[in-house]
């Protein structure tokens, strides 16, 4: 895990505030449950993400999948995901739904990720929320 071996190891902090600042664009209007999320690369970008609420639902997009799509539109590869903070400011801490966590899964299968909210926080690995994922190994 790099330098993000603890909880309040200070290398979150700026993936923090990354992550606040994405927490305030989030577009929710229908369940007013906002979400936002910081990747780091290996390569020291940060890609942000909010979630992007749709009349439809179907057509709405988390705040993790839309940090990792945005790092793949710059050219992110699997294992080049550093480091992942979801934020929301819920009373308990949100983990990514299962769809994020398989799309996080093609990227890096022991991401860790940093759950917080404005009282508490929380370090998972991707493996530890996600044992057993199906991968492009799979499909060989």
């Amino acid at each position: 895990m790099d330098s993000f071996s603890t909880i309040h190891d200070p290398a979150w902090d700026s993936l923090l505030e990354a992550a606040w600042r994405a927490w305030a664009n989030a577009y929710a209007p229908y369940s007013h449950f906002h979400v936002g999320a910081a990747l780091l690369c290996r390569d020291g970008s940060v890609h942000l993400g909010c979630n992007v609420e749709n009349a439809s639902y179907g057509g709405t997009i988390c705040a993790e999948r839309t940090a990792i799509c945005a790092a793949a539109a710059q050219g992110m590869k699997p294992e080049q995901a550093l480091a992942l903070v979801v934020v929301t400011e819920a009373p308990t801490l949100t983990p990514p739904c299962g769809l994020c966590r398989q799309v996080i899964a093609e990227f890096s299968e022991d991401l860790p990720i940093l759950l917080a909210n404005r009282r508490e926080r929380a370090l998972y690995t991707l493996s530890g929320l996600l044992p057993h994922a199906f991968t492009g190994r799979n499909l060989q």
